[in-house]
């Protein structure tokens, strides 16, 4: 007999009922944890997440600030900011960087011998940073971009300030210039101080005073769509966006004569060297000129890869300072200084005459170091070996002095160690002496000090070398006897917001004293008998001046002529020719200004050098005394 099962519906309703409770309990659950989430989320966390929602819909922008102005002694404007588009890339923005850059260059907005340096720069900053890779566009490129604008997504125009140099090449060493920021200035540089800025100083005063003159900068918040791209609110709410506003950098006052610099550069020419012409009493320099010169403008815009490579390959070297960092030797230029030293010393006077007869031999030998004027100068004595430039003269009271004295005297005067100029890179040359010889070379033999080295570096030549600079600080020594001055280009700097003035006193040295102050009187004479006298070297170049000009030229051997060579300056090469030297003070009674000229491969000091110097004399002292 089959058993049937009987079906407990009691049971499956119950079965039922807690199976739905149970249910209903897991719904309940989720449902209170997501309203706890909810309330922790739009309650308890509001500020935090309406804060982080803001950072999704608004950008920061940097506020570069405005570069200090620089100017000249009498407010004329040498470097100023002027408006500018500048092309930028976002790197978060843009897809394929590559195929970017690739455009920008079939657009011509960008050289591809750039393309390298673009990539490490943006590769340098941060994620949402616009980086700028062209420092000025033209119109004719603002419109090309303008058309092709849909197919650069992450490339746009920014509005800055821009650097400007209105006298263009003019004072160009001196001032220096701006260039885009690159990977290696990142290293060194604030990011914060930085964020936004496209340029930075390079060279001269605009690297030197780059702490001074770039400012602090600033940023702000602007609201932006999905792209990226800036966008104003229609209606609702708008979210409260902040700004810190960029302060300026100071502006920078010279001593710098722009048009008195612009008169020695064209005195220059096309020829290769240096002038430098200082205040004696202050130390203010008025011209720093090294020729050739070469545009800063460039660099400011953004130099392409190709105009950089012909100015470093240029033979004539346009980017290098010749006034800090050219040392020469400085030839007969220091006949005046090498008396001083012997007057110093007590080893000989003013009186004291030595026979010239065309060359000078030391004692117990046969070699003859030869004077310039072959059949030599016949018995001068000090006055008239310094006005006739007497070689032979110069090779005995070196020889007499010996070495140390001589670099004990030439240091007091500033040789040997840079001035102090407030520019960096400048070199302080060569003043030897034994000390010196024993710790420059390696070689046992050479170390030694030979007395044929001390016989010509009393005419300027052998170890000896100096900057152009280190010359004119030299004749302001002279001029002022015996105070002295340490040289400087800024005398000022001002705060543009409220015009407030700092000024940069002249920053004294100390004082070159002597045995006999009669003995500066002694040597200013010889000087300006170099000028005056009937043998005077420079008599021609001073002919007609209204003022005195105490003087002396030079001519400095590039390479050593043999025994049984001679010099012919019409077959030499161009570059293996003297470089031509003058320097000189003047008014010589009450000195107003201390100038250096040195001409590379120029020839005669007398015919090249001494010109320049007084088309710098005729243009400055024909302004009435401050």
């Amino acid at each position: 007999m089959r058993r049937v099962k009987v079906k407990d519906l009691f049971r499956e309703q119950r079965t039922f009922e807690l199976r739905v409770l149970l249910a209903g309990g897991i719904v309940a659950l989720l449902l209170a944890l997501v309203a706890g989430r909810l309330l922790w989320l739009q309650v308890v966390r509001y500020q935090y997440y309406a804060e982080l929602s803001q950072g999704n819909r608004v950008r920061i922008e940097p506020l570069p600030p405005d570069r200090g102005i620089i100017y000249d002694r009498k407010g004329r404007i040498l470097a100023e900011n002027t408006p500018a588009y500048q092309l930028t890339i976002t790197r978060e923005q843009v897809n394929d960087l590559d195929g970017v850059l690739q455009r920008l260059v079939q657009l011509e907005l960008l050289e591809s011998d750039d393309l390298e340096r673009v990539r490490k720069l943006i590769a340098s900053r941060r994620l949402f940073e616009a980086v700028p890779v062209r420092l000025r566009l033209t119109d004719e490129e603002i419109s090309r971009y303008a058309v092709h604008r849909h197919e650069l997504r992450g490339v746009d125009l920014a509005t800055r300030m821009a650097r400007h140099y209105p006298y263009g090449s003019v004072a160009v060493h001196a001032l220096g210039y701006v260039g885009s920021i690159s990977e290696d200035d990142l290293k060194r540089l604030d990011p914060a101080q930085y964020f936004g800025t496209a340029a930075i100083g390079k060279t001269g005063l605009e690297s030197s005073y780059e702490a001074e003159l770039h400012g602090r900068g600033g940023f702000r918040e602007v609201l932006v769509n999905a792209e990226g791209r800036s966008v104003e609110t229609l209606g609702g709410a708008r979210p409260e966006l902040r700004i810190d506003r960029p302060a300026a950098g100071l502006d920078l006052e010279l001593s710098l004569d722009i048009e008195l610099q612009r008169v020695a550069e064209q005195a220059m020419g096309d020829r290769r060297g240096a002038v430098v012409a200082l205040d004696p009493w202050t130390g203010d320099v008025l011209v720093l000129a090294s020729t050739p010169t070469f545009d800063p403008n460039k660099f400011a815009r953004g130099i392409s890869t190709a105009d950089y490579r012909d100015l470093t390959t240029n033979p004539d070297q346009p980017l290098y300072n010749r006034v800090l960092r050219g040392t020469y030797p400085p030839g007969s230029t220091i006949k005046p200084l090498m008396a001083l030293a012997g007057l110093e010393a007590g080893v000989i006077k003013p009186e004291d005459t030595r026979f010239c007869r065309g060359f000078f031999t030391l004692p117990n030998s046969s070699h003859r170091y030869r004077d310039w004027k072959k059949e030599g100068h016949g018995t001068v004595n000090m006055r008239e070996a310094v006005m006739t430039s007497c070689d032979v003269y110069f090779y005995g009271l070196a020889a007499a002095l010996g070495i140390d004295r001589i670099h004990d005297t030439m240091t007091r005067l500033g040789f040997g160690k840079p001035t102090g100029i407030d520019v960096q890179g400048e070199r302080g040359g060569i003043m030897p002496s034994t000390a010196w010889k024993k710790s420059a070379f390696k070689q046992p033999e050479m170390r030694v000090w030979f007395p044929g080295e001390t016989v010509i570096v009393g005419i300027g030549q052998g170890y000896w070398t100096a900057t152009p600079l280190q010359l004119a600080n030299a004749m302001a020594v002279l001029a002022t006897r015996g105070p002295h001055f340490k040289p400087r280009l800024v005398s000022s700097l001002r705060d543009p917001e409220t015009r407030e003035r700092t000024p940069r006193p002249p920053e004294p040295l100390p004082t070159v004293t002597l045995n006999d102050p009669g003995s500066w009187e002694v040597i200013v004479d010889a000087m300006v008998a170099v000028t005056t006298g009937p043998r005077g070297t420079a008599v021609r170049a001073a002919r007609g001046a209204a003022y005195t000009i105490a003087g002396k030229t030079g001519t400095a051997q590039v390479y050593t002529v043999g025994q049984q060579e001679k010099y012919d300056e019409k077959t030499v090469a161009d570059r293996l020719r003297d470089h031509a030297l003058f320097v000189a003070f003047a008014p010589a009674e009450q000195p107003r200004l201390a100038v250096a000229v040195l001409v590379e491969n120029g020839g005669h000091g007398s015919s090249v050098a001494a010109p320049v110097a007084r088309a710098v004399f005729d243009a400055y002292l024909s302004e009435p005394s401050p």
